[in-house]
């Protein structure tokens, strides 16, 4: 099959895909678009959002959707890196016998990673980043497509390890979950409260995702759009020749060269899930609130004043 006709199959399968996951998840379009554009850009995404806002039934839901695997790993303060890796056991016949843990499954949800200490932290980001792990000395290939979901709580910051900007960076995109509205809490409350389950049917399967992430990868891109992500990026840097007034007052570290790769990458899926051949500008500004919101730290003066990120980022189209 041609790209071309793959693309267009890929806008229709994406529009079934959003239907089967409204039948569980009421309104979040946004959000649910978001998570999906991570996925098939071959990202990671972290969630925030306060309790109760079903962020563990949307990534079940979706991963039931997509026919993937899912398992969800609770972070606690005293929760180790071989509770997620798995570990070598001794078995009957006393040889060593790896027993692997949950994070060998395609969708991970990492639920409130900012509970758990560093070290655990950083045993899931090597299989983010690596696509595999290392236990006793052995390295382990994880099953592809490989989709970690971190969730984070805004509110209770107590007892938290907040995740260092370096491994922040790993994250293709950082999406606010804000409250229902009226209208929809009142469909998820019926919904809720009822009898009836709903069954959510597979629609794609493992190698179909993967063959999508490989054709999102070869859709052309421009050079001046790549350019725009590139300048983009760089007026971000409080330090550099293109920072506006509000990025030299407000910011104090700006955007790596990853925060570049993830707007073309997301722009190229969020130009094919609307039936686009190629990304132009207006699908990079599309992503770049949620690509570079948790790569920008804001200095103080923003924090005493009310800047948001929001206000930094649309100064900068």
């Amino acid at each position: 099959m041609s790209d071309v006709a793959a693309i267009e199959q890929f806008v229709k399968r994406y529009k079934d895909l959003k239907i089967e996951i409204a039948k569980v998840i009421v309104g979040q379009d946004e959000v649910v678009n978001q998570i999906l554009i991570s996925i098939f850009s071959g990202g990671h995404s972290l969630l925030i959002g306060v309790p109760g806002l079903a962020k563990t039934l949307m990534v079940n839901t979706i991963a039931q959707a997509l026919g993937l695997d899912f398992k969800r790993i609770q972070f606690t303060p005293d929760l180790m890196p071989s509770d997620i890796l798995g570990s070598e056991i001794l078995d009957e016949d006393r040889h060593f016998k790896f027993i692997k843990g949950p994070i060998f499954s395609n969708i991970i949800l990492a639920d409130e990673i900012n509970r758990t200490p560093p070290k655990t932290q950083a045993a899931l980001l090597e299989a983010m980043q690596e696509r595999a792990v290392t236990v006793a000395g052995h390295h382990y290939k994880l099953e592809l497509p490989y989709f970690v979901l971190a969730t984070q709580n805004p509110i209770e910051q107590e007892g938290t390890y907040p995740l260092p900007e370096a491994q922040l960076d790993r994250f293709m995109f950082a999406i606010n979950l804000d409250y229902p509205s009226f209208k929809e809490e009142v469909e998820v409350v019926k919904a809720t409260t009822s009898d009836s389950q709903v069954k959510v049917n597979a629609l794609f399967s493992a190698k179909e995702i993967t063959d999508f992430q490989h054709l999102i990868r070869r859709i052309p891109v421009a050079d001046n759009v790549i350019e725009y992500a590139v300048t983009m990026v760089a007026k971000t840097r409080p330090n550099g020749d293109t920072a506006g007034e509000l990025v030299k007052n407000y910011i104090d570290w700006g955007a790596g060269p990853r925060a570049s790769q993830n707007l073309i990458l997301a722009a190229k899926t969020h130009a094919a899930i609307h039936g686009k051949f190629s990304p132009d500008i207006e699908n990079v500004q599309a992503v770049a609130y949620s690509i570079l919101r948790h790569r920008i730290i804001k200095n103080y003066k923003a924090e005493a004043e009310g800047v948001s990120e929001t206000q930094i980022i649309r100064s900068l189209f």
